[in-house]
């Protein structure tokens, strides 16, 4: 099993964090979703190596005030974070926004990436339309005191609607994402989904047909706020798609499914 290995690096003059697990010439790059961090990969990164990283404005990368938190701004970072790590080509494992941050990238330069799973997908895709908590936060007024909230009872609550069964997510979960939720956490929050319209975020996928890396879409098929017809899109979008749903299974469909850790590092060749 390689070595799991945290460090923080800089880049841009801020804090970027980062687990490291295996040295592979072309590595699997994870992305989290949103209000998590890299916290999230660590069963596929025992078992398969790559790098994690905590977006700016989660975990314990930089959260700064004058950060783009946007998509663009995002998508800019990832772009940074590789070229400071001399990654040419990698293999993305991406969830949620963070599915949606490696996509827009990936149909910018297609040439980069080998192979990828994307989860429970932020859809670069007409018709979506964002529900739950996301939608209170994109809301005037509402938006700060619904993203203020945000205390560990009240996540283990709407964690319920996120898990398989309507159960809460797991306490180790819950308890790594109330501890990075901070006042910077709560302020990129609050500007990455405002700034993140349906409509930008349709503009974002025009190119995805341009990514052909052999991909698998997987989808947890009692998410609540993405529907599994987004997945069915993303599978007829991108150049050589297959998408599994995931029964029993909700938005992070491989916490409530541990054995899904082997199937996401057998589709990205890696172990």
């Amino acid at each position: 099993m390689p070595t799991l290995i945290e460090e923080t690096i800089e880049i841009d003059d801020q804090p970027v964090f980062l687990r490291r697990s295996g040295d592979d010439e072309v590595p699997i790059v994870y992305l989290h979703g949103i209000p998590t961090s890299s916290y999230d990969w660590l069963s596929p990164l025992a078992l398969g190596g790559g790098i994690a990283v905590d977006l700016p404005g989660y975990g314990h990368s930089g959260k700064r005030g004058d950060l783009d938190y946007s998509l663009a701004g995002h998508v800019r970072f990832l772009d940074r974070l590789l070229d400071e790590l001399d990654l040419h080509r990698v293999r993305l494992c991406m969830h949620d926004w963070g599915a949606a941050v490696g996509l827009a990238w990936a149909s910018e330069q297609p040439e980069r990436v080998q192979r990828l799973v994307a989860i429970n997908a932020v859809p670069l895709l007409p018709g979506f339309r964002w529900r739950g908590p996301a939608r209170l936060v994109r809301m005037p007024l509402v938006g700060p005191i619904a993203v203020g909230a945000a205390t560990k009872r009240i996540l283990r609550r709407v964690s319920r609607r996120a898990s398989a069964g309507r159960g809460p997510m797991p306490e180790p979960f819950l308890t790594n994402v109330a501890e990075s939720f901070d006042l910077g956490t709560e302020r990129a929050t609050l500007q990455l989904l405002r700034s993140a319209s349906p409509e930008l975020l349709a503009r974002a996928g025009a190119n995805l047909g341009a990514v052909t890396a052999p991909a698998l879409i997987l989808w947890g098929e009692e998410d609540p706020y993405i529907e599994q017809r987004f997945g069915t899109g993303y599978a007829a979008a991108l150049g050589d798609a297959t998408l599994e749903v995931v029964e029993h299974a909700g938005h992070w469909p491989w916490i409530d499914r541990p054995e899904l850790a082997t199937r996401i590092v057998e589709h990205l060749g890696a172990g």
